[in-house]
C-alpha cells in the first residue's frame, strides 16, 4: 500500500504559481497510477487532472487545462502538481490519489489511497 503526503501548500497572491508534491513513504508509488482533486467546502470533490504509472499519459480538467501541468519522477516515488496563473477560485484543499493499474483513471471512486491533503489560498 501507498501512503501518501502532500506538500507545498501555501498562501499565494493571484497570478502566482505554486507546485504541489506527492510523495509515497512506502516507495511503492511507481506502480501505481496518480490522480490530484480539490475540494472547496460547500462545493463537491474536483478532478484536477491525471497521470498514468509512467508519465507518458495525462488528462486535465477543464478548469485547469492550460494552468496547471502533472508530473512525476518515479526515481523519487514522487508526483507534482505545477500551478500557474492561480486565481481566487482556486482555492481549496488539494489532494492527491492513487490507484494501482496502467490506465488514466477520472473518478474519485476508482482511488483508493488518499493523502491528507494541503491547503492552498489564493488571496491578495
Amino acid at each position: 500500500q501507498v501512503q501518501l503526503v502532500e506538500s507545498g501548500g501555501g498562501w499565494v497572491q493571484p497570478g502566482d504559481s505554486l507546485t504541489l508534491s506527492c510523495t509515497d513513504s512506502t516507495r511503492t508509488l511507481t506502480s501505481y497510477a496518480v490522480g490530484w482533486f480539490r475540494h472547496d467546502p460547500g462545493k463537491e470533490r474536483e478532478l484536477l487532472g491525471a497521470i498514468d504509472w509512467s508519465g507518458a499519459r495525462t488528462y486535465y480538467g477543464d478548469s485547469v487545462k492550460g494552468r496547471f501541468a502533472l508530473s512525476r519522477d518515479n526515481a523519487k516515488n514522487a508526483a507534482y502538481l505545477q500551478m500557474n496563473s492561480l486565481k481566487p477560485e482556486d482555492t481549496a484543499v488539494y489532494f492527491c490519489a492513487a490507484r494501482a493499474g496502467f490506465g488514466i483513471f477520472r473518478q474519485t471512486e476508482e482511488y483508493n489511497y488518499w493523502g491528507q491533503g494541503t491547503q492552498v489560498t489564493v488571496s491578495s
